[in-house]
């Protein structure tokens, strides 16, 4: 079977970043499922699909034609969607915020739940999202849910805005990121909790390098305990 890497946790993390260095130095493929639900939230904007309107969005999540592609050196993902690049659309505030929305749509997450599990090919797959470990990928070789406080994920969120060019309140982005922390650990279905299972690690105070290095240890050691069993 192909072996499988579920990185969860709240937005700001660093979930993301980790994942995308992890799946380049270990030659795996990624899957980053926020994006997914945030193409949904940008498509349902674009067609004037209304949030509230479970049948159209879940034709949307079902017909998404998505692909992510590690660039060189591992600190960046494009997404491409219908064969052009739409980073620049899926990584504003509002689109995360549409995300959480759209996310706690039963219909939405059952027409994308296939598709994130088709993900996983060899020679492996790192899957970062909100429930990977739960509910796409439950026996995942190693999971992991990384978190941090509200106030230093607010400042990694300022800081990548901020090298992005584009305008940000540290406050509002607070006060966001816990809003969808409520959102997202209050939702009726795959609620953001960690598998009983999972290593919960937080990254408060930790360097990204320290974290990738530790997550990829832990693994090299179940996959080689696996291996040998």
């Amino acid at each position: 079977m192909t072996p499988v890497l579920a990185i969860d946790g709240p937005g700001g993390a660093g979930k993301g970043t980790v994942s995308k260095r992890l799946a380049e130095s270990l030659g795996w493929h990624l899957l980053d499922s926020g994006a997914l639900y945030r193409l949904v939230g940008v498509a349902a904007r674009k067609r004037d699909v209304e949030f509230s309107n479970d049948a159209p969005l879940s034709d949307i999540a079902r017909n998404l034609d998505v692909e992510f592609r590690i660039v060189e050196g591992g600190e960046l993902v494009q997404t491409w969607l219908d064969g052009e690049p739409v980073d620049h659309l899926l990584r504003t505030e509002t689109a995360g915020s549409d995300a959480s929305v759209v996310a706690a749509i039963p219909a939405v997450r059952d027409a994308l739940l296939q598709r994130q599990r088709d993900f996983a090919h060899p020679p492996g797959l790192v899957a970062d999202g909100r429930d990977m470990g739960t509910v796409v990928f439950p026996e995942a070789d190693l999971k992991v849910f990384l978190t941090a406080s509200a106030e230093e994920r607010a400042q990694r969120r300022y800081k990548q805005l901020k090298e992005q060019g584009l305008s940000a309140n540290l406050r509002a982005l607070r006060e966001e990121l816990e809003a969808r922390d409520r959102r997202d650990s209050e939702r009726a279905t795959a609620p953001l909790k960690p598998a009983p299972d999972a290593w919960v690690f937080d990254t408060t105070g930790v360097g990204i390098d320290q974290v990738v290095a530790m997550i990829r240890e832990r693994l090299e050691g179940v996959l080689s305990s696996r291996g040998s069993a």
